[in-house]
């Protein structure tokens, strides 16, 4: 470290240029995240830019919308082949290290699996700082990714996990990533997402938001809510799980009580529609969905995976299902429904749980903090 960066006091710094490097066909939880974070300068005290790669022409309208400066690639092809030609090639490096040189970025953060080699490449030769998030376990599960997100991980200045859960299991994968591993959770605006009363008189109505992929077990909803004469879903989102999905309803005989809604930019009726919010993943590193039905004052009932039973407290913000299967999931919706009670006190402590450990200002804030020490150790 130099004497002239010893001798510099906190007001000298400049604010750090933070490039958020987004390689996605889809719109979830990391996406979102990312809006909060980016379009709020002042709480994590650094300027944002997005490099966009992605096939789907939404994802770059939602990035637009929350008023961000978005640096777009064009629409981009989404396959192994094209995974292996962005990693590895040169255009689509070369493309994004002239974004970085452009913005004069200070730090490259990293927030989806498709980011990570070409992010660390550009960021490397452009002299930024790179910052990772995991969003979910499924690189250091899978073999297949695991070798590209190993290489990219041994070159990070800086990792954030959004769950303990996550941290564990980056630390049983690569223990050496300890001393640059923090942890940051996602937040949830609870000002936007402010409670507003069910309808008593509609039929009890369970909400699940999220991918139509196997991992977030929607088919395992599903098969809960046939075993639960009188119970709802409304389910949000898309993926390529859809028109498997509704065969399943049609199979189960349960297409009247179960409705698509597709992909919404804004759950925030459908969440206030529901009595409950039901998660079935088979694997969940936060689930920032859950947290926002939370901070509408809607209970949890979940199976117990992953970064949730952090937060879906059982019998205190929500139920937690015995085991993860339908069967132990629709034995915990019943007992929420049948528990007219407890539900309201419920959803008043899961807000006060979002609140308390997972509001927006705290994600931001956290991540402001490594902004600065990773910019300033970057110029020191």
């Amino acid at each position: 470290m130099t004497g002239l960066a010893v001798q510099r006091s906190p007001a000298d710094w400049p604010r750090p240029k933070v490039v958020h490097v987004v390689v996605a066909g889809e719109v979830g939880g990391a996406e979102r995240m990312l809006v909060d974070l980016a379009s709020h300068p002042e709480l994590s005290g650094a300027d944002h830019v997005v490099a966009l790669m992605t096939p789907n022409a939404r994802l770059a309208r939602l990035l637009r919308s929350a008023g961000l400066a978005v640096r777009d690639r064009g629409p981009v092809r989404e396959s192994t082949a094209a995974f292996l030609w962005r990693s590895l090639g040169p255009s689509d490096a070369a493309w994004l290290e002239r974004v970085l040189l452009a913005e004069r970025a200070d730090i490259v953060h990293l927030h989806t699996f498709g980011s990570q080699v070409v992010g660390t490449r550009a960021a490397l030769r452009a002299g930024a700082r790179v910052l990772r998030t995991e969003h979910s376990s499924r690189v250091y599960s899978d073999a297949s990714c695991w070798p590209f997100s190993r290489w990219s991980l041994a070159r990070a200045h800086g990792v954030v996990a959004i769950s303990q859960h996550i941290r564990r299991v980056v630390l049983a994968r690569d223990p050496e990533v300890s001393g640059r591993l923090a942890l940051v959770s996602n937040g949830v605006d609870t000002a936007q997402f402010a409670p507003r009363p069910a309808d008593a008189r509609a039929p009890f109505t369970f909400v699940v938001v999220g991918r139509l992929e196997r991992r977030k077990g929607v088919d395992i909803a599903i098969e809960a809510v046939a075993r639960v004469p009188g119970a709802r879903l409304e389910v949000v989102g898309d993926g390529e799980e859809r028109l498997t999905l509704e065969r399943q309803v049609a199979a189960l005989g349960v297409a009247g009580r179960v409705r698509f809604h597709g992909h919404l930019d804004d759950t925030r009726d459908v969440l206030a529609g529901a009595h409950m919010a039901l998660c079935s993943s088979r694997e969940e590193g936060l689930g920032i969905a859950l947290l926002e039905a939370m901070a509408m004052e809607r209970p949890v009932v979940a199976l117990p995976v992953g970064g949730v039973p952090e937060f879906v407290l059982d019998g205190r913000t929500g139920w937690l299902a015995r085991a993860r299967t339908s069967d132990a999931l629709a034995a915990r919706m019943r007992d929420a429904m049948a528990d007219e009670a407890q539900r309201p006190m419920l959803g008043r402590a899961a807000r006060a749980k979002v609140i308390e450990a997972y509001s927006m200002r705290a994600m931001c804030e956290g991540y402001g903090a490594l902004y600065t020490a990773l910019a300033r150790h970057g110029a020191a």
